[in-house]
């Protein structure tokens, strides 16, 4: 059968979207490809078709753990032979699908990149024949992304460990730097791998930006938006306490909404997202920990009320808007205030080389009673009682990723398993990460005041050619 006949076959979609035919068309001839598409455009289509039409296993790497689950079930729901193997399964389950993988079933394997650090893991999978590995999140590849994943970095192994089977890379977001990062870290070169760019290219997104002081401008602007923009919506902040705050004064306009964070219990975060995604006409406040899945068709705008700390975060999270093809809002509120907010997050998620040192070795003496005391006796230690101070938790995560520690404080589990990695304690790469943050705040801060054409400027930072005004942002209609 031709692509047009599978795609119905697995999918039922009557046709391609964009350039997916021309790019499963290279997967299929052997090409390696790295494809770089927004949010919403069809970017796993590019791996699951081929993985039915290719006769051995495709693996999926992805750091997703809760988007694994919404792919599978959704593949499954297909009748595809489609599974996923990572720490939130139990023990009896993930030895079945263990079993299952050496048995020779599925088609599609979706494993986080930690998965193989696991030796069992490893034996199994060195016994398949892999056709396909798909990288999704790429940018997670590189330390200079926005999601650095360390465990991404050990790729070129995982790929040879393979035997180096075809790949493709897939991303919303990558500027030039971090294409050929994600580039080498596959061991690929430049003229081994097919790039496909698409860049911010739907139309019907709006982008605008509006210049505002506190918190009683930013409330009349979004009833504002209410009014000319009904339906479905997603206000983003950056912290907690002034999403509730705008919370209460919207309940005190009598304004329905639902509220989503991190802080949140998992049960409560499920039950929201589920009324959002299956209701009409649903408002949303939310922080970045809101977006994971959101696949919803009809939003009609997503307005950003604190500026983001960059211009990929944000371009991911508008890429939620309109992917019905309607025309949507894509408003971002700049107060200068806000920068102090991504400025503090910037310096808490930058500790020094002499702290990570610090804690560090307080981990190695002391664990017992870290397990014992909790995070407010390992953060004491550190930051003497300054509970504004979140260095110390950057630092656990850090070290979590990078596999110096295992278990948490709060099941009371924790230990050190590896050394501290040597750049944690050179402060000329920290530094230069430092620099890395802080100028990827400037570009944010230069699109919410930049008065040329809004896509333009977006497109310019992903290094991708925009030559001709979009007529689709604020800036452009000013200049008719």
């Amino acid at each position: 059968m031709d692509l047009q006949q599978a795609l119905f076959k697995y999918f039922k979609h009557e046709s391609f979207l964009g350039r997916q035919e021309e790019i499963i068309n290279d997967i299929l001839a052997g090409n390696h490809v790295l494809t770089i598409m927004p949010t919403g455009s069809g970017k796993s289509v590019l791996y699951q078709l081929p993985a039915l039409l290719l006769a051995e296993l495709t693996v999926v790497i992805s750091p997703l753990i809760a988007l694994m689950k919404d792919q599978v079930d959704s593949l499954q729901k297909l009748k595809i032979d489609a599974a996923f193997i990572n720490s939130s399964l139990s023990k009896k389950e993930r030895e079945k699908r263990y079993k299952n993988l050496e048995e020779g079933k599925y088609k599609i394997l979706y494993v986080t990149p930690e998965r193989f650090r696991k030796k069992e893991f490893l034996e199994i999978i060195n016994k398949r024949k892999i056709n396909l590995l798909a990288v999704d999140e790429a940018h997670c590849i590189s330390q200079w992304g926005h999601d650095f994943r360390p465990d991404y970095t050990r790729l070129k192994e995982f790929r040879s460990k393979m035997g180096n089977p075809l790949t493709i890379a897939l991303t919303a977001t990558a500027t030039p730097a971090v294409q050929k990062d994600i580039i080498d870290q596959l061991g690929l070169t430049e003229t081994e791998i097919k790039m496909y760019h698409e860049g911010i290219g739907r139309q019907n997104l709006f982008l605008e930006a509006a210049d505002l002081w506190g918190e009683d401008e930013k409330l009349q602007v979004i009833k504002d938006t209410l009014k000319q923009k009904p339906g479905s919506g997603i206000i983003y902040f950056t912290l907690i306490k002034d999403l509730h705050s705008m919370s209460e004064l919207l309940l005190r306009s009598k304004i329905p909404h639902s509220v989503y964070h991190g802080d949140l219990q998992a049960d409560a975060r499920r039950e929201i997202q589920n009324r959002f995604m299956n209701r009409e006409n649903q408002l949303i406040l939310a922080t970045n920990a809101f977006g994971m899945g959101i696949d919803k068709p009809n939003i009609r705008f997503v307005l950003h009320a604190q500026i983001p700390g960059s211009l990929e975060a944000y371009y991911q999270e508008i890429g939620r808007a309109g992917r019905d093809g309607k025309d949507s809002l894509c408003l971002l509120l700049y107060d200068e205030q806000d920068l102090n907010i991504q400025m503090e997050f910037i310096k808490w998620n930058n500790p020094s080389s002499e702290f990570y040192s610090r804690a560090y070795n307080l981990l190695m003496s002391d664990t017992e009673r870290i397990n014992a005391e909790g995070l407010d006796y390992f953060k004491e230690q550190l930051t003497y009682k300054n509970r504004r101070d979140y260095r110390a938790e950057t630092v656990l995560s850090i070290l979590d990723r990078w596999n110096v520690i295992e278990g948490s404080i709060e099941t009371k589990n924790l230990q050190v398993i590896n050394p501290l990695p040597e750049h944690l304690d050179e402060q000329d790469f920290l530094d230069r990460k430092l620099k890395n943050e802080q100028l990827k705040l400037l570009e944010m801060m230069r699109y919410a005041k930049t008065d040329s054409c809004r896509k333009a400027f977006i497109h310019e930072y992903f290094g991708i050619q925009h030559d001709e005004i979009c007529r689709a942002c604020d800036n452009d209609l000013r200049t008719d």
